[in-house]
């Protein structure tokens, strides 16, 4: 009985332990196989890490879309923070980015974030006028208002978009700035956006680290200046007055001509009496032509005619030739066309679109890779005190196409180059660089 007893025992024992094996071994197949499953469930749901230029495109594209139409102001789009575009559809870990150059054509690829990356302003005062502020949001709000149709480069995420920031978010973060400027202006007392922990606390704070394809090392944007500078000038060609600025007619949308002619080319006397194209552009004024490259180089010029008339001119038109770095100003071969303006004039993808700006609170940037209307606070350290200093990405222009580790800040209106190098040495050659996205 008792040696029955056993083998039967021993038989269930092995029995059982036959079925814990089998069980475990089941378990331990499936396991890879679940995960493996999921993994391909979630490529299935998330954009590819490496998706060519024209997906990400694509993805502006759905908002451009509505936006276009139908008339819809930022405020409606604010209303309902990334009703069309959410930031999961934009967001993946260490996203790739890829850089485009000023014909949008595909240059180079970036790890988001190691350009881009959370983090916190330092508790120093924020430095900017309040009503210079307020006047660059508005127009820059204004331009996205009224010209998303006509311009679907301001559509465009870039690099941002691997931390999931999207064109809402950037009209949010612009409607709420302009909304607490207005209410500390009219209440007669400085604006809580000086203020780092009133920032910290209602902004999504993103550092900007340099990224320079010929130096790695760099990590500090280095903050260019440019300026508007007086220039005497003539209605009429002088001896000393011999360089023209012209303008180019409403026909030349259909006659290209312009852009068969170097600056070269232009200052030939193509277009003076005897020229061959004598009669196709309006002379606008004659410079020096340290005048010119100082006009072109700056985007504005404001000019003293002899007659005694003031005028602001703003570059309008270029031949369509690419600046070239690095190669001297008189050598360029790309030409720019004015008009007269009412103000310093930023971007704008047509003379009678472009941004009004002001000096102090305005940069120029890469706008296809960084976008219009970015919030950029620069940090930098003088006699061992840190200073930040507040502004947006309203301008831009040839050398920033493109360009992850530099930005032009507006320094103002001067008589001459020694005025502009006093008023810029107070200024740093590098700083560390914020984004500020409205939570």
């Amino acid at each position: 009985m008792n040696i029955l007893f056993n083998q039967k025992f021993r038989l269930t024992v092995g029995f059982a332990a036959l079925l814990l094996v089998s069980l475990a071994s089941n378990y331990l197949y499936t396991q890879p196989k679940t995960k493996q499953l999921a993994q391909q469930n979630q490529s299935l749901t998330q954009p590819d890490k490496f998706a060519p230029l024209q997906s990400q495109i694509s993805l502006t594209s759905k908002f451009q879309n509505s936006f276009g139409s139908q008339k819809i102001s930022s405020d409606e789009i604010i209303g309902k923070p990334n009703a069309i575009l959410s930031r999961q559809d934009l967001i993946s870990a260490s996203a790739p980015y890829s850089v485009v150059d000023e014909f949008k054509k595909y240059k180079f690829s970036i790890n988001g974030s190691q350009v881009v990356t959370p983090s916190k302003l330092p508790s120093s005062k924020v430095n900017f006028e309040q009503e210079d502020l307020l006047t660059v949001l508005v127009n820059t709000r204004k331009y996205f208002q009224d010209y998303s149709s006509e311009d679907p480069d301001i559509l465009r995420t870039g690099m941002l978009a691997t931390q999931g920031v999207t064109v809402p978010d950037v009209l949010n973060t612009l409607n709420f700035m302009i909304a607490v400027l207005k209410e500390d202006i009219a209440n007669n007392r400085a604006t809580r956006l000086q203020d780092p922990n009133f920032i910290n606390t209602n902004f999504r704070v993103i550092k900007w680290s340099a990224y320079n394809p010929k130096n790695k090392q760099q990590k500090q944007l280095r903050i260019t200046k440019y300026a508007v500078f007086t220039h005497p000038g003539s209605r009429n060609k002088t001896s000393t007055f011999n360089t023209p600025i012209y303008s180019l007619k409403e026909n030349a949308n259909n006659d290209k001509f312009y852009t068969k002619y170097t600056k070269q080319d232009v200052l030939s006397g193509i277009y003076e009496p005897g020229g061959r194209e004598f009669g196709k552009v309006t002379s606008l004024a004659y410079l020096t032509r340290n005048g010119l490259e100082e006009a072109i180089m700056e985007g504005t010029i404001l000019i003293n005619f002899t007659d005694g008339y003031k005028a602001f001119f703003n570059v309008d038109r270029n031949n369509g030739m690419a600046y070239i770095r690095g190669l001297k100003a008189t050598a360029q071969k790309r030409y720019w066309y004015f008009r007269e303006v009412d103000a310093i004039k930023g971007y704008g993808y047509k003379i009678d679109a472009k941004i009004s700006i002001k000096p102090g609170v305005t940069f120029a940037g890469d706008v296809l890779n960084i976008g219009l209307g970015k919030v950029v606070v620069i940090e930098h350290t003088k006699g061992g005190r840190k200073y930040l200093r507040m502004g947006v990405i309203a301008d831009t222009g040839g050398a920033f196409l493109p360009n992850l580790y530099q930005l032009d800040f507006l320094a103002g209106i001067f008589k001459n180059k020694q005025e502009f190098g006093q008023n810029i040495a107070q200024l740093p050659e590098y700083a560390t660089a914020y984004f500020l996205i409205k939570k």
